[in-house]
């Protein structure tokens, strides 16, 4: 393992660890088409149970084991898989097991790193929830070691198995919007005037081993908004909204555009609105600008509500010839009206044809629309096919970290309150040292990844 913190005893409470029968064969071996992917899950909360869910309705995924720090999780759990999984607190226990071929971890972004990486080592394929790391450094450790182990590994961004967002990436790649000078993505959810609210410190709930939620975060006492679902709001375990929904967006963005970094980021924001004790804004606006165009932009409003854009869509490209919108389940093309003749200056005689058609502007593609679900289950299944066949996901960890990056690049640049230049290739900022400190961080002893 890459640390060595001393297994810890767990409460009397703790479900009994199930047995599962081992099969003498190795998990680097390619599994037959009608052979079972056998399982474990790191995080069973919230997303975790989701995923359970998607890998569930495949006949060839069995759930062998669970883990997550939270007894009445691991309970609700073992309950719904049904027989007798292994259940247990601690992630390297499940990983010491050779009766599981693949883990799932769906774990506070602040772990994803520690347990991917020694996920790989263990001989196990690895699905990681999105975003695939805290910091930027994390992020190429964990590409490095599934390059060093030859592991078969997926980010949990679903939209890449997607119809819809392939769909578009195509239709974009073939002209049918023109050239892409902008692309534009939103997170907007009112959480005015509560947000998550100002709870006091106090003990963790029974159950929750505290401790080993933190793992190598800093040391704090318990918040009911640092635990479970809410360590969203705190970047000892989370970029925010940026990265949470921001990765998703991101992700289809740079696919689309066939980019997968940016040159620069700038960002502005605070808590404008919401008095609750999260530490990210509720209100931002993110920038990036990629080589040879199109600027792209990230926008959170947690204070206010309605479409951002006059659509209800999460991502839109504009275009020289027309938009492209993605909606949840959707995705649209509405044409512009396109220059034709050269603009001519305007006398005040010329005023009354403001109020008629220019016509020196004409429409030059139609309107488009094409419907298809963005289902976790379709994610799950390029998974499980690329463990059987050892082919690469649609989303190996690779292309996850660039996706990644570009979000943890907007949190840097808010920190730093400056327009800050990036080294893709040498994943360092060229215009601000301070700013590349923020690239890692030091973990709590015992706690290493190396």
């Amino acid at each position: 393992m890459s640390h060595k913190l001393t297994r810890r005893e767990f409460s009397a409470g703790l479900l009994a660890a199930g047995t599962v029968a081992a099969v003498q064969r190795s998990t680097s071996g390619v599994l037959g088409a009608n052979e079972r992917v056998r399982l474990g899950i790191i995080g069973v909360g919230n997303r975790g149970d989701q995923l359970l869910n998607a890998f569930k309705m495949h006949d060839d995924a069995q759930i062998t084991a669970i883990c997550d720090v939270y007894d009445p999780y691991l309970e609700f759990c073992a309950h719904k898989i049904g027989g007798q999984p292994f259940v247990t607190k601690d992630y390297r226990r499940l990983l010491d097991r050779n009766d599981i071929d693949a883990v799932i971890i769906a774990t506070p972004d602040h772990w994803h790193a520690l347990q991917f990486v020694d996920a790989c080592r263990a001989g196990k394929d690895v699905f990681v929830e999105k975003p695939l790391s805290l910091v930027v450094a994390e992020g190429r450790k964990m590409v490095e070691v599934a390059q060093e182990t030859g592991r078969i590994t997926q980010m949990g961004v679903q939209r890449r198995s997607s119809a819809l967002c392939r769909k578009a990436a195509e239709l974009v790649a073939e002209g049918a919007i023109g050239q892409v000078t902008a692309a534009r993505c939103s997170f907007v959810r009112n959480e005015w005037p509560m947000g998550i609210g100002n709870p006091p410190d106090g003990d963790p709930p029974p159950g929750l081993d505290w401790d080993m939620f933190l793992g190598p975060a800093p040391e704090r006492p318990y918040n009911p908004n640092r635990g479970l679902y809410m360590f969203r709001w705190f970047r000892d375990y989370s970029g925010g909204q940026l990265t949470n929904f921001g990765t998703h967006f991101l992700d289809v963005i740079q696919w689309v555009i066939g980019k997968d970094a940016p040159l620069s980021v700038m960002a502005a924001g605070g808590k404008y609105a919401v008095q609750d004790n999260r530490e990210f804004p509720d209100t931002q606006e993110v920038l990036w600008e990629y080589p040879g165009g199109p600027l792209v932009s990230f926008t959170e409003h947690s204070a206010s509500g309605g479409d951002l854009y006059g659509k209800p869509a999460h991502i839109e490209f504009r275009g020289t010839k027309g938009n492209l919108y993605i909606h949840f389940h959707r995705l649209e093309i509405t044409s512009t009206p396109v220059r034709t003749m050269p603009l001519a200056a305007r006398g005040v005689a010329d005023r009354a044809a403001d109020n008629r058609q220019d016509r020196s502007t004409e429409r030059v593609i139609e309107p488009f629309e094409f419907q298809e679900r963005v289902l976790d289950a379709d994610h799950a299944r390029d998974f499980l096919d690329g463990v059987k066949t050892r082919r690469p996901c649609i989303c190996p960890v690779d292309v996850g970290h660039r996706s990644t990056v570009t979000t943890l690049l907007g949190n840097i640049a808010f920190a730093r309150q400056k327009r800050l230049e990036w080294d893709a290739d040498r994943e360092r900022f060229t215009n601000d040292p301070e700013a590349n400190k923020l690239l890692s961080y030091e973990y709590r002893a015992p706690w290493k990844l190396d």
